[in-house]
């Protein structure tokens, strides 16, 4: 995937840097600025970069309607009308500036997805360091063009949008301005059977459009971001809450503190690992390669002895020849006596007649 680096709050996101961890509060705050607040609290402690918000209303996502397309008829929020599951899950615009604070105060970046203009405006007067444009929003090209009018970084999800679709979306945010962007390889099934994840696609998508590359993930569990993470992903964004069983709007797909906790470790050590090309010997193999097989004396030999099958083997350790001169010693003489046990060497073998 394309090496670009962006920067965000100060923090740089790039392959050369751990993988930029995104908790995703969305509406698991269940009404609650106390509970919200306690999130941020919650992924500070977990070792995530930065939370995310979302910013709107139900009154500028959708309409009070009951008609065709306003309910929900199949999945987790089956029978909900979208008025009434936005409502829910908003976060009031009034509690965003003691959010925003909370997270200053604990070291997390905080910034949001706007849904509407406004919303980027009201982000813009509390200094949010960068926008995200959700999966559902990515062919808003009036949303998209607002936010890269900022000149800050944009990371644009691509679940559900179509190659073109994403084509048309980067080419309006990096014609308005954006500073940086970094996409989202997204599936939006709440949740995503992780068969559904298709991370192959990552590599492709950053090459496509000569972007870094990340995760916004729905499946249960970690293992998929880790396995993005082994694949170049350079950020991951996940749903997270206090505890499932709280309910919410989100909670059934959303990882707990602990494991969101486990989720940045692991992601953090995937990267690590990742390293870089080398075939050199590494710190923690020390003298490991004094433990491969070398050749070596089995019986003791007289000076002059033929070296045969039964008196030299390849075996550990590896203080002798190697054992690829094995055919080459057989059959040839012994320069002096050597006892059982002693590592075989070129002095030991008599020049040829």
């Amino acid at each position: 995937m394309p090496s670009g680096d962006i920067t965000i709050d100060g923090r740089t996101i790039s392959p050369r840097t751990p993988p930029f961890i995104i908790a995703e509060m969305s509406g698991n705050h269940n009404g609650d600025i106390e509970r919200a607040l306690s999130l941020i609290d919650a992924a500070a402690e977990a070792g995530a970069d930065a939370v995310k918000l979302q910013t709107y209303t139900a009154d500028t996502i959708t309409i009070d309607h009951d008609g065709p397309g306003f309910r929900l008829e199949s999945g987790l929020w089956k029978g909900r009308s979208l008025h009434d599951l936005y409502r829910e899950a908003h976060t009031p615009w009034e509690w965003h500036p003691a959010l925003f604070r909370r997270a200053r105060e604990r070291g997390i970046i905080a910034f949001s997805s706007p849904f509407d203009i406004s919303a980027v405006d009201f982000l813009e007067s509390l200094g949010a360091p960068a926008y995200k444009i959700a999966s559902f929003e990515l062919i808003d090209r009036t949303l998209i063009e607002r936010a890269a009018h900022t000149g800050k970084p944009l990371i644009m999800s691509t679940g559900l949008a179509t190659l073109g679709e994403i084509e048309e979306a980067i080419s309006w945010a990096r014609a308005a301005g954006a500073g940086d962007v970094l996409l989202l390889h997204c599936t939006s099934g709440y949740p995503t059977p992780p068969a559904e994840s298709n991370l192959r696609t990552m590599p492709h998508l950053g090459a496509s459009f000569d972007a870094p590359v990340g995760l916004s993930d729905h499946t249960l569990g970690i293992a998929v971001p880790v396995a993005a993470v082994a694949l170049g992903a350079v950020a991951i964004e996940k749903h997270f809450t206090l505890k499932r069983s709280d309910g919410g709007p989100d909670a059934e797909f959303s990882l707990e503190s602990a494991e969101l906790a486990a989720l940045v470790e692991a992601c953090r050590t995937a990267w690590e690992a990742l390293g870089s090309i080398d075939y050199g010997l590494t710190a923690s193999e020390g003298k490991s390669r004094d433990l491969r097989r070398s050749l070596y004396a089995v019986a003791d030999l007289a000076a002059g002895e033929i070296f045969s099958e039964a008196n030299i083997r390849s075996i550990r350790p590896g203080l002798g020849l190697a054992p690829k001169y094995y055919g080459e010693i057989i059959g040839r003489r012994a320069a002096r006596a050597i006892k059982r046990g002693e590592p075989i060497d070129w002095s030991l073998i008599a020049a040829a007649r």
